[in-house]
């Protein structure tokens, strides 16, 4: 890419996983790049490589504060921010009765208030130059939930819901918006979940998904490098998808969940058209 036509990234969770894939595939191709992480050690071959067309920056998504600065030194570093990859991240296991108020204020802290922290910031930046690409960090746990990951996938689903309505928001102003669902990928997040105490009525339940998820073979998790070429071709594309799915295990695991739902509603149509004071025809 040449100087006019390359553009910025401004991503946070940048340190590692797909977060610091993308970075590297952006800055890879000739883009800049502004990686926020809680450390930057991680950061470090990049800027080397790359020297000053990334931008590495201690940031915590959870302290507004750090996102406004980082938005400011990405500004006077580049000028513009043209694609925000709200990517940072946290974990929790366990049963929605084992996950304490702490460990669940946590896990919305950094998925739900520190992904809004992020759009508060740069917004203002993408509706002044009425242009801009988003791609909000969701996962295949943001269409369905299974014992275990029921705050994990509030958090999600949370994500899901104010993308929804910020899609038709910001496309009147030339900003595009993408949900990203990646499957499982081959990244230190699973590892780094916090782990609720247990519960033993749960452990037919809870400890059984646990036991699956950990004996799923290596081919189920995608590389990383391969879900961010996959999200820089959502960027290119003229007419970006609302949800990028990525990896055969995410596909599968949506459609059973849409499909059910579907036969469900199919199923209590009658019951659910019967509050109608008028019957309708469907």
């Amino acid at each position: 890419m040449t100087e006019e036509t390359s553009r910025t990234w401004f991503v946070t969770g940048a340190s590692s996983g797909i977060g610091l894939a993308v970075a590297r595939a952006a800055a890879g191709r000739g883009d800049n790049v502004a990686a926020l992480a809680r450390t930057t050690a991680a950061l470090d071959p990049l800027v080397e490589r790359h020297g000053s067309r990334v931008l590495g920056q201690v940031a915590d998504v959870r302290r507004p504060a750090d996102v406004e600065d980082a938005v400011a030194r990405t500004l006077d570093a580049f000028g513009r921010i043209d694609v925000v990859v709200n990517n940072a991240g946290y974990g929790l296991f366990g049963a929605v009765e084992e996950s304490t108020d702490t460990q669940a204020r946590a896990t919305f802290e950094t998925n739900v208030f520190g992904v809004l922290h992020v759009l508060r910031a740069t917004l203002p930046v993408l509706r002044a130059q009425r242009s801009g690409h988003v791609l909000q960090g969701s996962s295949y746990y943001g269409r369905i939930a299974e014992p275990g990951v029921g705050l994990l996938s509030a958090t999600k689903y949370a994500v899901e819901g104010l993308t929804d309505a910020l899609v038709p928001e910001l496309e009147p102003l030339g900003i595009k918006v993408t949900l990203v669902e990646p499957g499982p990928t081959a990244t230190a997040f699973l590892s780094n979940l916090a782990v609720a105490d247990s519960i033993a009525d749960y452990d037919q339940t809870v400890r059984e998904v646990q036991k699956a998820i950990g004996e799923l073979p290596p081919e189920t998790f995608n590389a990383p490098d391969r879900v961010a070429a996959a999200m820089l071709s959502v960027v290119d594309a003229e007419r970006p998808p609302r949800r990028l799915v990525t990896g055969n295990f995410a596909v599968k695991v949506i459609r059973e969940a849409l499909e059910s739902q579907l036969a469900e509603l199919e199923a209590w149509k009658t019951t659910a058209l019967a509050v109608d004071d008028v019957l309708v025809a469907s």
